[in-house]
């Protein structure tokens, strides 16, 4: 897909980076990490997908805390120390977008970076 968004490209990039590089991180080989951009009433979403092994339902609501992670045993130092999902969260705020997740164990992931449609003018 394709939309014009009103946003900071170094940001927006960040932003993406973090949920691209989460969404690898917890693909097993042969698995797929999907990016879709979608025009959606009030604005654009751009969705970052995984068939990863998914997030429990009861972990959604503090996935976006500072130093937050699900699985400490799956999550070593290397693998980021609970940033990445805050750091979506305070671009999306940044720009009057939000950022929401879709997941459960053994469907994969699915977080969406919603936008406002850009000022006119």
């Amino acid at each position: 897909g394709s939309a014009n968004v009103w946003a900071d490209d170094v940001l927006l990039r960040l932003a993406l980076t973090n949920l691209i590089s989460n969404a690898l991180r917890h693909t097993p080989r042969g698995g797929k990490v999907g990016i879709a951009i979608n025009t959606i009433t009030g604005g654009y979403e751009i969705a970052v997908s995984d068939t990863g092994a998914g997030i429990p339902t009861d972990h959604h609501s503090r996935l976006f805390d500072r130093f937050y992670r699900v699985d400490l045993q799956r999550s070593g130092s290397e693998t980021g120390v609970g940033l990445g999902l805050a750091i979506v969260k305070s671009v999306m705020s940044l720009h009057s977008g939000t950022v929401t997740v879709e997941s459960a164990p053994g469907s994969g992931t699915t977080f969406r970076m919603i936008f406002p449609e850009a000022p006119v003018g």
